[in-house]
């Protein structure tokens, strides 16, 4: 398989580059810098790109570039076509494409391993509602999109997928015990897991966001109060580690959850797994839950960054 990884050099672009090539296949790391990439992308010029599709198997787009004309240039030369988004209005307009290669979406942790943990659950008990907790480390440097859209969500609202109710970002707190944390209070966020699973399977999910450091966490929940704050300066990083936890808990109990060190490693694997599984996919949009089961995911033997997997039900 020959693999065009879109940002194939940023936070998140190099680690997929790295573990598809890790697995076997031909990877290349496009963007615009020539020093860094291998073909040189600039997704602002359409015939930038057009030129570097023949001969391509799949295109990951880890560029953090959110526009649908990508997707069909990809899909329209034949090639797979995977995006690592987790925005809601993105996800709905490649959803509203018909491409006449494979579309994936749902890739990453969050949307992507929380989509697969839900589905666990579903499985399980297929008439509960579904808690996702996701939790991330404040200390880990992100790439600048990835930070960029955290900060983009702050005063933003969004339509709750069950009830169609407006919220506001970071607020509506939920209290969860998490695997290695203890208690946590976390935050409704707008990531379009929530949106496409409520859908899929029928139940009200609903996703929850925090940072491991509390203090972190708690400075978000109040500045998505201030006017103007989702266009604060990037330049500061909150204290805190690396560690990251993924989990789906159904309102009866009934729990999967998957943690580790680094969420742009961890991305990345999940990310390498689901471009294999693209080129094989048939035409049309599919999402990661529809697509493997968290049994076919190599995030703990690929990335050494995944340390825990636990099931549990309460009676």
């Amino acid at each position: 398989m020959r693999a065009l990884v879109l940002g194939g050099y940023g936070a998140v672009g190099a680690g997929i580059v790295a573990e598809l090539r890790r697995r076997g296949e031909e990877a290349l790391a496009a963007g615009r810098n020539p020093r860094l990439a291998d073909v040189v992308v600039d997704l602002r010029e359409p015939r930038s790109l057009a030129a570097a599709l023949p001969g391509v198997d799949v295109v990951v787009n880890a560029a953090g570039a959110e526009d649908p004309t990508v997707a069909e240039a990809v899909t329209g030369a034949g090639a797979a076509f995977v995006d690592i988004t987790a925005t809601t209005g993105y996800v709905a307009a490649l959803e509203r494409l018909t491409p006449c290669a494979p579309v994936l979406l749902s890739v990453g942790l969050a949307p992507g391993l929380t989509n697969l943990l839900a589905a666990e659950v579903h499985g399980e008990s297929p008439d509960t509602p579904i808690d996702i907790a996701l939790l991330l480390g404040a200390g880990e440097r992100h790439g600048e999109a990835s930070t960029a859209w955290a900060y983009g969500l702050l005063g933003r609202g969004f339509r709750d997928p069950a009830t169609g109710r407006r919220i506001r970002n970071y607020t509506l707190a939920r209290h969860f015990v998490l695997p290695g944390q203890g208690p946590r209070r976390l935050y409704r966020a707008d990531y379009s897991d929530q949106h496409v699973l409520t859908r899929d399977l029928g139940v009200a999910v609903r996703t929850y966001f925090g940072l491991d450091s509390g203090a972190a966490t708690a400075a978000l929940a109040a500045l998505t109060w201030v006017p103007g704050a989702s266009k604060a300066p990037r330049g500061l990083h909150p204290p805190g580690g690396d560690r990251w936890l993924a989990m789906a808990r159904g309102r009866d109990g009934t729990t999967r959850w998957l943690g580790g060190r680094g969420q742009s490693r961890a991305t990345a694997a999940i990310a390498a797994t689901a471009a294999r599984a693209a080129a094989g996919l048939p035409a049309g949009v599919h999402h990661l839950h529809r697509v493997l089961r968290l049994a076919d995911l190599d995030v703990i033997g690929a990335q050494e960054a995944a340390t825990e997997c636990r099931r549990s039900r309460r009676d």
